[in-house]
């Protein structure tokens, strides 16, 4: 059978639908299923001069067609203006989303590929959504979702997220990174075919603490918790300084790295796949993999978009499924 994937357009306004146009016209090993508005497909397809055929998600199974889309239809409240974001369409968006995810848990799909979403818009709305992360660790029931972004061979996971840099320590524990680094180590294994992964673990402070000189965090929290974990055979190394581990040499021999913050880990991921990387969820009992873009909604319906990174992440998505059904 050949893999399912539930590609959520996202916000209607940004270049969402512009992606799923994009891809549509490009051959895949795999049934690919627009869950999003048929008209605003439709009219984007034409502002960009390219053929659209949508299809039924019920259309008998087969491998997707260049030029052809299947549709789960989510209709829009209102119609959709390119770039110009309506509140009135926030309930449509997060609708997709549980959409996709309920259709992962049912096995309807196999995974979830997600377009770029507007916080602030769905805020506006007067809905409580802090991001893609949150949404589908409540729909799924997962205690701890956790991000991992890829970029080519390299893979770098946080330990926090999207904190305040004063906030970053006292999050920081010794449970936390524990049950953080076996959910890194059992899907990099369970997801993506890794027999024995390889995780370096960045220190928080500079020089990784300089043995308590430059912050105690590594002798207090991080090695302990590292020490224990290695009893279980995880196959980790560290508290290494983040300036020195993000060198060619050490990452040659990593299947991972583990960043204790957002800003530690990203902006090296990003300086080597912007434009191509791919945001995954980790934690979750289904597969999930985003564009790591925004809407840029000045971009939306001009044609001057790359969906390198939406093809990256429909690749990653079809690549997890295949290892997980391993």
């Amino acid at each position: 059978m050949l893999p399912r994937l539930a590609l959520t357009v996202g916000e209607p306004a940004g270049i969402g639908p512009d992606l799923a146009v994009m891809l549509a016209q490009q051959p895949m090993e795999g049934c690919l299923v627009a869950v999003g508005d048929p008209e605003t497909l439709q009219q984007r397809a034409r502002m960009l001069g390219l053929p659209l055929h949508l299809q039924d998600d019920d259309a008998s199974p087969g491998p997707h067609k260049p030029g052809q889309l299947r549709v789960h239809p989510v209709p829009l409240r209102v119609r959709c203006t390119p770039g110009q974001l309506d509140s009135r369409n926030a309930e449509a968006v997060l609708r997709m989303l549980e959409v996709a995810g309920r259709g992962c848990l049912d096995g309807r799909f196999d995974a979830v590929v997600t377009g770029p979403v507007q916080k602030s818009v769905i805020n506006d709305a007067g809905i409580p959504f802090s991001g893609h992360t949150e949404f589908f660790a409540e729909l799924t029931g997962a205690p701890l979702p956790v991000m991992l972004l890829v970029a080519d061979t390299l893979r770098v996971a946080l330990a926090t997220t999207h904190l305040p840099l004063r906030a970053v320590p006292d999050a920081i524990s010794g449970a936390g990174l524990k049950q953080v680094l076996r959910i890194l180590h059992r899907d990099l294994h369970g997801k993506m075919g890794l027999e024995n992964p390889r995780i370096l673990v960045c220190g928080l402070n500079p020089h990784a603490g300089e043995g308590g000189h430059l912050g105690r965090e590594e002798l207090d929290v991080i090695i302990p918790a590292l020490d224990e974990l290695r009893g279980e055979g995880l196959n980790l190394e560290g508290p290494l300084p983040a300036d020195t581990l993000f060198t060619p040499r050490n990452l040659e021999r990593a299947d991972a790295v583990l960043a204790m913050y957002h800003d530690q880990g990203l902006p090296v991921l990003k300086r080597v796949g912007f434009g191509h990387a791919v945001n995954i969820t980790l934690g979750l009992p289904i597969i999930r993999t985003s564009v790591d873009h925004g809407t840029a909604l000045d971009l939306a319906g001009t044609g001057r978009v790359d969906p390198g990174s939406l093809q990256a992440a429909v690749h990653q998505a079809l690549r997890m499924v295949r290892a997980a059904a391993v």
